[in-house]
């Protein structure tokens, strides 16, 4: 069983008498054994420019005409070939390789939708990011004509590099108490970062701030024992004080848990914060809603530079 011929090969000369041929193959031999007999090739003679000169060039076919130049009224239309084999002698093809002839297509004044090309696409909506972009054409016709539905404007999606986004920052946190009890010391607070830079933002600026304070002269010697006595019962003063302020909550419907822990230190060096909280344990039958507030201290730690 043979298959079916390939199609004939170009002829052998690019003009003058030549020859081509085809082939085809075995798709399946006979079931005895024996070879299969039938030819897989055979040839023919053919003539390409039978008035054959050295100058001669072989071309192909000519090509499809292209659509009309105008969509209406008189217009050009065109077609091509191609040059298969130059000449023998190694000078140019004579032969013409395009074609162009008139077109007529109907009367401008009788199409009712006679439409501009589409312009270019605008810019882009926005500088970075998701955005959009437009393109519009003209109706050419006269109205009288009758309406037309074709859409004079498109819009498509359009996508930029995406906006910075700047760094954002906590509020500033409470200054500390002075570092020294006496003498020259120093306050610090601090700030977070919430939302790290992006996209060539602007950078974080400083988390921590310090300044210098001064609580009074430091006493030597023998006075140094008056000072730590002093700085006992403010201690002691400070503990009466809470103490009588949770009294305080307790009598307007509260009674208010000890204060937790407090927190891991958030940073290991340069400055960074603690936090401790104190909540409601109980609330009375006659306690407010804004008579039982939870508290929280705030205190700087790891102060040494990094």
């Amino acid at each position: 069983m043979m298959s079916e011929w390939i199609t004939w090969s170009p002829c052998s000369v690019s003009c003058g008498a030549g020859v081509r041929s085809r082939e085809r193959y075995v798709k399946q031999f006979p079931d005895d054994g024996f070879p299969c007999t039938l030819p897989t090739e055979e040839t023919e003679p053919c003539t390409v420019n039978e008035d054959c000169f050295p100058s001669s060039c072989l071309v192909t076919e000519w090509g499809e005409w292209d659509i009309c130049s105008a969509t209406c009224g008189l217009g050009m239309k065109r077609r091509e070939r191609m040059v298969k084999m130059p000449p023998s002698d190694g000078s140019i093809c004579g032969a013409e390789v395009v074609e162009a002839e008139k077109c007529m297509m109907p009367e401008c004044h009788t199409i009712p939708c006679l439409l501009s090309p589409w312009s270019d696409w605008s810019d882009c909506s926005v500088t970075c990011g998701k955005g959009s972009r437009t393109r519009q054409r003209i109706l050419k016709s006269p109205a009288e004509l009758g309406e037309c539905s074709e859409e004079l404007e498109q819009m498509e999606k359009c996508m930029l590099p995406e906006c910075p986004m700047d760094c954002m920052m906590s509020e500033w946190s409470e200054w500390s108490e002075c570092s020294k009890s006496c003498g020259k010391g120093h306050l610090i607070r601090t700030r977070m970062i919430t939302l790290e830079p992006q996209f060539g933002g602007d950078p974080c600026p400083e988390t921590m701030q310090r300044k210098t304070c001064k609580i009074k002269k430091c006493n030597q010697g023998r006075l140094n024992s008056d000072e730590r006595k002093r700085r006992k019962e403010d201690r002691k003063k400070r503990r009466n004080k809470q103490g009588r302020e949770e009294s305080a909550d307790e009598l307007a419907g509260c009674k208010m848990k000890p204060w937790s822990g407090w927190t891991d230190c958030t940073k290991l060096c340069g400055g960074g914060i603690q936090e401790r909280l104190m909540t409601a344990r109980k609330r009375f039958k006659n306690a407010q809603l804004n008579s039982c507030k939870d508290r929280k201290e705030i205190r700087a730690c790891n102060v040494h530079p990094c």
